[in-house]
């Protein structure tokens, strides 16, 4: 199997669906509200429109789940497709420029390569398995801190880490050097990238982190379970260094 080839298809088309998004960005957009009340916009459809139509042309038989448009199976096919127009929404629809498009691709169960477009930025960050993490054809690893006192977590919502467990946010806050709300998709970009020790999300679908897991395992991190399995299907998601791992996971467990 040849992992470059998805990989230069994952990071030109994370790249032209950006570039889509861009034409609304910033521009007094208004969105729509979806059933759990998250938001979603005309370029949120578009994105995962122009993405989906890519895939269906180049790899007609691979099943394909995105955000906006739900799943399109293909029984026996190892491959599938997991897209984030826009992570991060609400940032974009109030022009923050930390909204990333997110493209992962599942083989057998394992996320094998993985691209984040940050279009308002324009940084993209790409990994396949054995290739190693990629910045804007700058290698990238995660940082070499090894103390919780010296380290940089980042989190998507205080609120949503005192509803897992009251006394985490506490813990956490006591713990560490600093916490910094950078989310959604760049605080794992954060990690990947080495600004960051870790990030923190309670709350994970699997479009919301298709492309980290292969992603921080290049890059010589972690990505998964607040328990400590790797991958992408747990509905939460601790993204740190190997050095850090089991610190965080201890502190999580108290």
């Amino acid at each position: 199997m040849n992992l470059a080839e998805y990989l230069d298809f994952t990071t030109q088309i994370a790249y032209e669906a950006g570039r889509i998004t861009l034409g609304y960005f910033d521009t007094g957009l208004q969105a729509d509200y979806k059933q759990d009340q998250t938001p979603v916009t005309a370029a949120d459809r578009a994105a995962e429109e122009f993405i989906r139509s890519q895939i269906e042309k180049t790899y007609p038989r691979d099943a394909i789940v995105g955000e906006e448009f739900g799943e399109s199976s293909h029984p026996g096919n190892p491959n599938r497709w997991i897209i984030d127009p826009i992570d991060g929404t609400k940032s974009f629809v109030r022009g923050v420029p930390l909204y990333a498009v997110l493209i992962g691709l599942e083989i057998e169960s394992r996320i094998k390569v993985g691209s984040v477009y940050f279009p308002a930025l324009d940084m993209m960050l790409s990994a396949a398995e054995g290739t190693g993490a990629w910045c804007n054809g700058r290698r990238v690893h995660v940082s070499q801190v090894d103390r919780l006192d010296q380290a940089c977590i980042c989190y998507t919502s205080v609120q949503h880490l005192i509803d897992r467990n009251p006394g985490i946010w506490n813990q956490l806050s006591r713990s560490v050097y600093m916490t910094r709300g950078w989310s959604d998709a760049y605080g794992f970009f954060a990690v990947a990238t080495g600004r960051a020790e870790a990030c923190l999300d309670p709350e994970m679908k699997i479009w919301d982190c298709g492309p980290f897991p292969v992603i921080l395992r290049e890059a010589g991190g972690f990505f998964g379970s607040w328990k400590g399995a790797e991958g992408h299907m747990y509905g939460e998601a601790l993204a740190c260094s190997q050095l850090l791992k089991q610190k965080l996971i201890d502190l999580l467990r108290e």
